[in-house]
């Protein structure tokens, strides 16, 4: 066989090769069954009916945990600093009321309102916020999150909010929010590093945050609870910023951002000669470890969600939930 004739069988091949698969390409485009690479291709995390369901299934196995005062009953549905809140408070109930929650409520979660962005890659996840038969008027707002299609849905985020307080979000054509990146620029600070700057805030002050009970008004109340006689209190503030702790964040109508994000803290009560720490209650005693003689170290997790603003703004916490995860006594 000459080099020519090898060339052009080569070709031919080639050009074979190419046409059947185009042909493929275009059967598969004709029955409808396409491969959509959802890790390059933005698409909405949920269908407003699948975040329906999502809510109803949480709320479901939370009343569950509640009720049995069982953590593995909704383990399955939350993450995150949601999940480490969660699972102590549901410890600590257990261990004075084994036989369960005589004063359960079940939750109801109504008017619910979904903000599901259009994204690529993973995690995909999206906004509830409903109105709930506790917390008063406060707006539930919750952030489900899930790594890949055969995960189930889970909690990473619950805040409460006051109504009208949530900023309208940017949406398409069809409905779907936009996701804001984590080192998302313009705004007063970027989504993955609001935990730092705000863990810094409570420690040393200053002017990057609007005043308000979770932001100036924490510092007093620290500054205030420092001022007891015989007995020092020390706040030890931490970011979380990475795996489920991550910031999730989702654009504003005026180009700013509403940020979830999580932060971890430790407050140390040491009494001077001669007096005591203030005895836990019984949830708190519940979670210690050691014996309380001069000095008991409680640490916790928190969950915030803040309007952060185009520019040098203040940022805005609109609201906090911190949960008791353990207590050591010294």
């Amino acid at each position: 066989m000459t080099r020519e004739r090898s060339r052009r069988r080569l070709r031919r091949r080639s050009r074979n090769a190419l046409i059947a698969a185009s042909l493929t390409a275009l059967s598969l485009t004709a029955s409808g069954c396409v491969v959509v690479h959802g890790e390059r291709v933005r698409l909405p995390a949920a269908t407003r009916a699948e975040a329906a369901k999502a809510l109803s299934a949480f709320t479901d196995a939370y009343n569950k945990a509640d009720k049995a005062y069982d953590s593995s009953l909704d383990a399955p549905y939350v993450t995150g600093p949601l999940a480490d809140i969660d699972a102590a408070r549901l410890k600590a109930g257990h261990a004075n009321s084994p036989s369960g929650n005589a004063n359960h409520t079940p939750l109801k979660l109504t008017d619910a309102k979904f903000t599901i962005p259009r994204k690529a890659g993973w995690p995909r996840w999206f906004v509830a916020d409903a109105r709930g038969n506790k917390g008063g008027d406060f707006r539930w707002l919750l952030v489900f999150t899930r790594d890949g299609l055969g995960e189930r849905w889970r909690v990473a985020y619950l805040t409460l909010a006051a109504p009208g307080s949530v900023p309208k979000f940017t949406t398409d054509g069809d409905g779907w929010a936009e996701a804001v990146p984590a080192d998302a620029a313009r705004l007063a600070v970027p989504p993955q590093e609001l935990s730092r700057t705000y863990t810094a805030f409570l420690q040393t002050g200053g002017k990057g945050f609007a005043d308000g009970r979770n932001t100036s008004g924490l510092r007093a109340d620290r500054r205030k609870a420092a001022k007891r006689p015989g007995l020092v209190r020390q706040f030890i503030d931490e970011p979380l910023t990475h795996g489920d702790y991550a910031p999730l964040a989702l654009r504003t109508a005026d180009g700013g951002a509403l940020v979830f994000f999580s932060t971890h803290h430790y407050e140390k009560q040491t009494a001077a000669a001669g007096a005591a720490v203030p005895a836990p209650n019984k949830d708190v005693r519940a979670l210690t470890k050691g014996e309380v003689k001069q000095s008991l170290t409680l640490e916790s997790i928190a969950n915030q969600v803040a309007v952060d603003p185009v520019g040098s703004a203040p940022v805005q916490v609109l609201g906090r939930v911190q949960g008791l995860t353990a207590a050591e006594g010294e």
